[in-house]
């Protein structure tokens, strides 16, 4: 095989731990990072965060709603990609994350317009919002809790939006045949739903702890 290390775990491994170093993030990404390991949140990694501001920039994301503010790390990484004039709606319970977030947004020169931040429960705060106004939906949060959000998702994206579930691939239990986790009965659970919907284009990706992305393409 050429390469020598392709098809091996090593290999694999190695090409994993390049993609992750390759997107540059300045000293604004890097303190908000800092900033949620202290409150011990998880943020994104740096691959993830430079797919989302790609996605972000095919679609012209003027509307995006994030489930999981975080210290504003992947907030960030979206409103790079976004449009000028684009607005995030990040939704999460915890009032320091969202904080935090807002002092990542302020070092950046982003303007308050452009975001809203909202503390309170996905399941409260979705329902609320407009039906077909978003270009993307990005969630990151507990994954028993994606059925709900894949649902409201389909009613907030207009035609062509974009929908990403994070955290996909962590530990490993999609993987493993003998998982038998509430988590991982859900991913499988999610995983199944969305690749047999007909008004989803899907791609399962390894990037970061895994994501699941699709398209919203109905009849």
């Amino acid at each position: 095989m050429a390469r020598g290390t392709a098809g091996n775990g090593t290999g694999e491994s190695a090409a994993s731990e390049h993609a992750e170093g390759f997107p540059a993030e300045d000293e604004i990404l890097q303190a908000a990072r800092t900033r949620a390991a202290e409150l011990g949140t998880t943020a994104i990694s740096p691959a993830t965060g430079s797919l989302l501001r790609v996605l972000a920039t095919l679609v012209a994301a003027r509307a995006v709603v994030e489930i999981g503010t975080g210290a504003g790390v992947s907030g960030l990484w979206l409103l790079r990609g976004m449009r000028p004039d684009g607005v995030l709606t990040t939704v999460d319970t915890a009032g320091a994350s969202q904080r935090a977030a807002r002092q990542a947004f302020s070092e950046a020169g982003i303007a308050s317009t452009r975001v809203r931040l909202i503390n309170g429960s996905a399941h409260e705060v979705l329902p609320r919002l407009t039906d077909a106004a978003y270009d993307m939906v990005f969630a990151s949060g507990p994954v028993t809790e994606y059925d709900a959000y894949l649902t409201e998702a389909s009613r907030l994206l207009h035609p062509g939006g974009v929908l990403v579930l994070s955290g996909i691939l962590a530990d490993g239990g999609l993987t493993d045949p003998a998982a038998e986790e509430a988590d991982t009965q859900a991913l499988r659970q999610l995983v199944d739903t969305v690749r047999a919907r007909e008004d989803l284009v899907p791609t399962l990706l390894t990037t970061g702890t895994g994501l699941l992305a699709a398209v919203y393409r109905p009849a």
